[in-house]
């Protein structure tokens, strides 16, 4: 998409979402006080010590030094780019991030989406005009499926023919462009046809609820394959997409859970019968990226399969992926479903509540673990045991370090018939997100307080502080130094924003050089008890003041205090009580 998103939505998107709740979606957080606490994420504690501030909307950890807006949280825990990020954001308002023209250009995908959308809107007029459409209506009916679902998630159908859609949007050459970048017709040898043909289409979804792809299935038991999906392009990548999540954050109002199933009748059948929060794979085995979609969204994914060999294997599969993100407040199950049934079947069979009460007993990650290695090792034989042991070790290790990881390793070693503790000197592994150096490390220790850094970092954490600023009395200003243009840019931004907060004030330098040295003023802390914050920034803007002049006065003979004669010290010392004569440039 081009250009640059402009700041004023940056910082009005950041005034609008509540940073305490995209936080608690992926991180468990206590009220403590006014603010809300957690053990942080980003190093490992016992004790918490990381912070969310409502107020403030930031974040901030007193172990490690981590902090930041909603945006900065994502992009560090979600390991998001700043603009997937706002995005990401964006959605959880639903709304569309604009773009300034000019600057830098990347691909202009609104075309796409575009194209996409009036595809879905075209399959779904087809479903009830075109003349061919009996059969999938039939065929949706038989599944039991009622037109408000199969309106609520947009089915249509792909009339029987070559070219239906390529005639009826490819109108001219750049529509037909479009058409191909979107994956909506196929050119093989030269011959130009849709991709979809005598077909029931399933729009596919991203989060924010545009389409973008389609997925297919024949009505003629005869065609192959049975089911077809949109092939990569810019806008999808089915390794990363889930089918059924938009319609499933729609339904409800907080997702605690989302069921994994296999296809998109299964989706639409629990959807049907009022299990809302299904979700299916598209074509692929779970991935990483759609575990972490998941995770994003809620706390708990149940996977479900069949309860044969086949089932189990996928199951397995999908243990395995789970296991690098299972950090602290996640959750994974696996039900297993009588065999020769699907969740489509099933639920048509015994109800919602009977469904419901199977997915309540779900077997937890832990338990499919461990009884999925003893089943292949005689766990009677000493032999048979120590390969239980290895085997489950090598998959621990990939947890990431935290209270589940010991507690899986205090489960080995009881089965193991080991004291407790035994294990401890299993290889450790680093957590799913790396770990910041400790607050006492010299790298991450906070530049010295000078008056500059105290007043741009007080501004920082309290912009509401900018009326305690006397511009009579700012002879700084004046000061063709270093930091200075910096504070006056935070002031005329705090002035032309005066509701702004600490979290939408930061992110105005994100990209800018400036940024890692506000960054690091960022995370000084003022909210302590009985500290007059108007009183220390005077006082800080007092010696500010101070500093300029003295600087000022040695201007003239460019001399230093230490080359300066005694006489000519005491005055200067005189003219500035209290400071020593010493004059230093201000370092922002």
């Amino acid at each position: 998409m081009a250009g640059r998103i402009p700041p004023q939505f940056i910082d009005d998107l950041l005034q609008r979402v509540d940073i305490v709740e995209v936080i608690n979606r992926r991180l468990p957080l206590k009220r403590a006080g006014k603010e809300y606490q957690a053990r942080c994420p980003f190093h490992d504690e016992k004790t918490p010590s990381f912070t969310v501030s409502n107020e403030k909307q930031f974040y901030h950890c007193f172990g490690c030094g981590a902090h930041g807006s909603a945006i900065g949280f994502l992009m560090e825990y979600d390991h998001l780019e700043f603009v997937e990020a706002i995005e990401e954001l964006a959605g959880m308002l639903g709304v569309e991030v604009p773009r300034e023209s000019g600057g830098r250009q990347g691909p202009d995908l609104r075309p796409l989406y575009a194209t996409l959308e009036q595809a879905a809107h075209y399959y779904q007029r087809q479903l009830r005009e075109h003349p061919r459409a009996g059969d999938a209506v039939a065929y949706l009916k038989q599944r039991g499926l009622s037109g408000e679902i199969a309106a609520s998630f947009g089915i249509g159908f792909a009339p029987p023919g070559w070219d239906n859609l390529l005639r009826a949007l490819g109108r001219d050459e750049t529509a037909i462009v479009r058409l191909r970048e979107a994956g909506l017709i196929s050119e093989p040898e030269g011959k130009r046809y849709d991709r979809l043909r005598n077909r029931i289409v399933f729009p596919i979804r991203d989060p924010r609820g545009r389409v973008i792809g389609f997925g297919g299935r024949v009505l003629n038991a005869e065609d192959s394959p049975k089911y077809l999906n949109s092939p990569e392009t810019p806008l999808f990548h089915k390794g990363q997409e889930l089918y059924g999540l938009y319609e499933a954050r729609q339904a409800l109002r907080r997702l605690d859970r989302l069921l994994v199933v296999e296809g998109y009748m299964d989706v639409l059948a629990l959807a049907q019968f009022g299990i809302r929060n299904g979700v299916a794979t598209l074509g692929t085995a779970t991935t990483g990226e759609h575990l972490e979609l998941i995770f994003r969204n809620c706390g708990e994914v149940v996977f479900c399969f069949d309860g044969d060999r086949a089932g189990r294997d996928a199951a397995w599969k999908a243990l395995r992926t789970a296991l690098p993100v299972m950090s602290e407040g996640r959750e994974a199950r696996f039900l297993f479903l009588p065999e020769g049934e699907d969740p489509d079947t099933l639920v048509r069979q015994e109800g919602e509540e009977a469904f419901n009460r199977r997915i309540e007993q779900a077997q937890p990650l832990s338990a499919f673990l461990f009884e999925q290695l003893a089943s292949q090792v005689d766990m009677q034989t000493d032999e048979g045991a120590a390969h239980f042991g290895e085997q489950a070790i090598s998959l621990l290790e990939r947890l990431p370090k935290g209270i589940f990881r010991e507690r899986m390793y205090q489960q080995l070693e009881m089965k193991l018939g080991m004291l407790r503790g035994s294990l401890q000197q299993a290889r450790p592994t680093p957590s799913r997100v790396a770990q910041r150096p400790r607050r006492s490390d010299a790298q991450y220790r906070l530049p010295r307080p000078t008056p500059l850094r105290l007043v741009i970092a007080m501004l920082l954490d309290q912009p509401s502080l900018v009326r305690v600023i006397d511009e009579t009395d700012a002879t700084w200003r004046q000061w063709h130094s270093p930091g200075i243009p910096l504070l006056c840019e935070l002031i005329e931004i705090i002035h032309t924003q005066p509701h702004i907060n600490k979290a939408a004030l930061l992110e105005r330098w994100r990209g800018r050089e400036a940024f890692v040295h506000l960054n690091r003023l960022a995370d000084y802390r003022f909210d302590i008890p009985g500290l007059d914050q108007a009183a220390e920034l005077r006082d800080a803007l007092q010696k500010l003041n101070l500093q300029y002049l003295k600087e000022q006065a040695l201007r003239p003979r460019n001399l230093r205090p230490s080359e300066l004669s005694d006489e000519a010290l005491e005055q200067l010392k005189r003219r500035f009580p209290g400071t020593g004569g010493e004059a230093k440039e201000p370092d922002g």
